[in-house]
């Protein structure tokens, strides 16, 4: 059963690498860029994006001159996963976007410093009055995929009044996306990348909200960007532990441009955690939690992340 998961897997992703050839038509823009990512959690990855931008239905007012697709087609490897990404884009109007897109991959598990990180596998309670969590899994036992569609909204002021200074950047996202992992029953909870372990195999929402000035100099972008998800299948018992309620992170962003062709993003994140009734929750099955509905959540430091971007 591994051997045609690996197959598929490597497949998919070697498709995402074959190099895009830049057309012969001058309206096509292929380009290919590497991208590194590192964080303060013990977390690193690479990746390379292939992407093809076309214009399409566009027409001669400021509201439709871009008008374009977007076709973008990525790899990535962390020392725990290897996934294949693609993604398309249609900007039908300057300030909306319509979005879809798909994931495949698949992990396997390493011990760091003495810890475990778990890339792929279930997350299983230990049988007893209060159980505990533990993981079963073996590295590509399975493969993790998701689909999505969504829409953005997104403003620019230097649209309406032009100049290098006045770029103070609106955009908004929302989507919704089904996620599961082929080794996972129904109801089973699931690990991937390292993550809390709390996923189950059906459909969640995500949106974002990301504000921003832009600036024609080296530190040519600060915002803040502002993420909500929360899962949509429905777990008998969800609301106990907290899978009913939108998780929070809220990130500064800081991007440079180091060269022409390079960029650095650092994002400083916050994230919002839930407060459970046992002073032992941390040694429990995330099931057998309860939070405390008079004080349901705080807020902590996530991580620090940077991206580096080159493009080829």
């Amino acid at each position: 059963m591994k051997q045609p998961i690996i197959v598929l897997t490597v497949l998919l992703i070697a498709l995402s690498l074959v190099p895009v050839r830049h057309a012969a038509a001058a309206e096509i823009d292929a380009s290919t860029s590497l991208n590194l990512q590192a964080s303060t959690l013990p977390e690193l990855k690479l990746g390379v994006t292939q992407r093809l931008i076309l214009p399409f239905l566009t027409g001669p007012g400021p509201l439709t001159e871009d008008n374009r697709l977007e076709l973008a087609l990525s790899a990535e490897l962390s020392p725990i996963s290897l996934n294949g990404i693609t993604e398309l884009t249609w900007t039908p109007i300057a300030f909306a976007q319509i979005v879809t897109g798909a994931r495949i991959g698949s992990g396997w598990n390493i011990k760091l410093f003495g810890g475990d990180l778990y890339g792929i596998g279930i997350n299983r309670a230990v049988s007893g009055a209060d159980p505990s969590q533990t993981h079963t899994g073996s590295a590509f036992d399975g493969l993790i995929w998701k689909v999505q569609g969504g829409a953005a909204l997104q403003f620019d002021l230097a649209a309406l009044y032009p100049g290098d200074w006045h770029h103070v950047i609106a955009r908004t996202y929302h989507e919704l996306n089904y996620k599961g992992y082929s080794a996972a029953g129904a109801g089973e909870s699931w690990y991937f990348e390292n993550d809390d372990g709390e996923n189950v195999n059906g459909f969640n929402y995500y949106g974002n909200l990301l504000i921003a000035y832009q600036m024609p100099v080296i530190l040519n972008t600060v915002g803040i960007l502002t993420e909500a998800d929360l899962y949509l299948y429905d777990t008998p018992g969800r609301s106990q532990w907290g899978d009913e309620r939108i998780r929070w992170t809220f990130s500064a962003l800081f991007n440079f441009t180091v060269t022409k062709k390079t960029s650095a993003a650092l994002l400083v994140q916050c994230r919002t955690r839930f407060n459970y009734l046992e002073a032992d929750w941390r040694d429990r099955y995330y099931r057998n939690r309860r939070i405390d509905s008079s004080d349901p959540l705080h807020l902590e430091f996530y991580r620090a992340a940077v991206v580096m971007t080159v493009k080829l």
